[in-house]
């Protein structure tokens, strides 16, 4: 038989269980039950559930905007690592192929690394006495643009009185004005740029080699942290996925601008103007740059006709190239681009224009591939035209 002390410690304990069961159950109720309005209709309780998701999206957004802000100004860090990433994923079956004949993954990126040096090297070699000729005409480049605007200033009236308004009003010697020369960048400026030219270099050197010793296991991890259960290996395939339809756009796209510049090239030195092997390399290399490339190409081969030639030649470099282009850009690359990537055209201008704000010309090569795989490995960019690859015979 139980003490008085024992049974007023059990007594207690007896009602410490009700009152946390009792709570409890509240709690339960008044999260589960409706809220009944005063014309009698239940309402849902959502209010917590609506200011769950102010905070999540408004999370999302400071996030996202933290994020643009660290790219903009780590630029010299983050472009040439999201450079290697992409000729990573480029260079990825090729990679593989490599690995089948049981060549070690560090020998595979060691290969491709030199191969690739060796062949920015064998482009700068070629173009290089061309680059060296055009610099050499800059001062007959600006001398016939001078003219030019002398032989055309009569076409706007008034332009002569206003320009010697503008010299009075700013006290300028006229003699002096037509003699100022833009000055080139000095050897001291090219030493200061040389240290981080060769350290984004670097980067983009080592990162492509990691990305291609590595990149299984980076597609494995990000695949688990984008999801769990069943939706990881959903992830993994579209990892996968994305890297064989950007490998075979850009495989799909080179061959289009060797062609173009090749037929850019032949058609330039059959019309004789000089240099036309290097305009020929601009306009494959260009084309990659959607829109403003093509468009630098054209105001580029203007320029040269200027130079080069009178009156209505002057204009027939610039007609070869739009010709050649506009070819390429309505029959050749939808027939062996179009088929397997469809896009809409908005989103890729938009797209260019992101990419080049954040981070200049690089931001302008990787455009396309980045928003390429964004669309597959969300699947908001479907791809029909092969299924998806399997990673279990992929190489880690």
């Amino acid at each position: 038989m139980a003490t008085a002390p024992e049974f007023h410690k059990q007594a207690h304990k007896q009602a410490y269980r009700r009152a946390r069961a009792y709570g409890a159950g509240k709690y339960r109720r008044a999260r589960s039950e409706p809220i009944v309005s005063a014309g009698g209709c239940p309402v849902m309780k959502q209010t917590r559930i609506a200011s769950d998701q102010v905070s999540r999206v408004s999370a999302v957004i400071v996030a996202t905007g933290v994020v643009l802000v660290g790219l903009k100004y780590a630029q010299d860090i983050a472009a040439p690592l999201v450079l290697a990433i992409v000729v990573g994923v480029i260079v990825a079956p090729l990679a593989d192929r490599m690995q089948r004949l049981r060549i070690p993954r560090g020998v595979v990126a060691l290969s491709i690394i030199i191969a690739f040096f060796f062949a920015m090297a064998a482009l700068v070699f070629v173009i290089e006495p061309y680059v060296t000729a055009a610099i050499d005409q800059l001062p007959s480049i600006r001398y016939e643009i001078r003219k030019l605007v002398f032989e055309y200033r009569g076409l706007i009236q008034g332009i002569g009185d206003m320009n010697d308004e503008m010299k009075a009003a700013l006290g300028a010697d006229a003699q002096a004005t037509a003699q100022r020369v833009a000055e080139l960048p000095s050897l001291t400026d090219a030493m200061w740029l040389a240290p981080a030219i060769f350290a984004q270099m670097l980067v983009f050197l080592g990162g492509l080699f990691f990305f291609l010793l590595t990149r299984g296991s980076i597609y494995r991890w990000m695949s688990g942290r984008l999801g769990t259960g069943a939706e990881t290996h959903r992830f993994l395939e579209r990892f996968y996925a994305a890297e064989s339809m950007v490998s075979r756009y850009f495989a799909a796209v080179s061959m289009v601008n060797a062609g173009l510049g090749l037929v850019v090239g032949v058609a330039l030195i059959t019309y004789g103007l000089p240099g036309a092997v290097v305009w020929g390399v601009a306009a494959a290399l260009l084309n990659f740059v959607l829109y403003l490339g093509p468009a630098a190409m054209a105001a580029g081969l203007l320029l040269a006709g200027i130079v080069n030639y009178d009156g209505i030649a002057t204009f027939v470099p610039m007609a070869i190239y739009l010709a050649c282009n506009m070819t390429e850009a309505q029959f050749v690359t939808p027939t062996m681009v179009g088929k397997h990537i469809q896009m809409n055209p908005f989103l890729l201008f938009a797209a260019l224009i992101f990419w080049l704000w954040l981070w200049g010309p690089i931001g302008g090569i990787v455009a396309i591939p980045v928003t390429l795989i964004f669309l597959r490995l969300f699947d908001i960019l479907g791809d029909s035209s092969s299924p998806p690859a399997k990673p279990a015979v992929r190489a880690a």
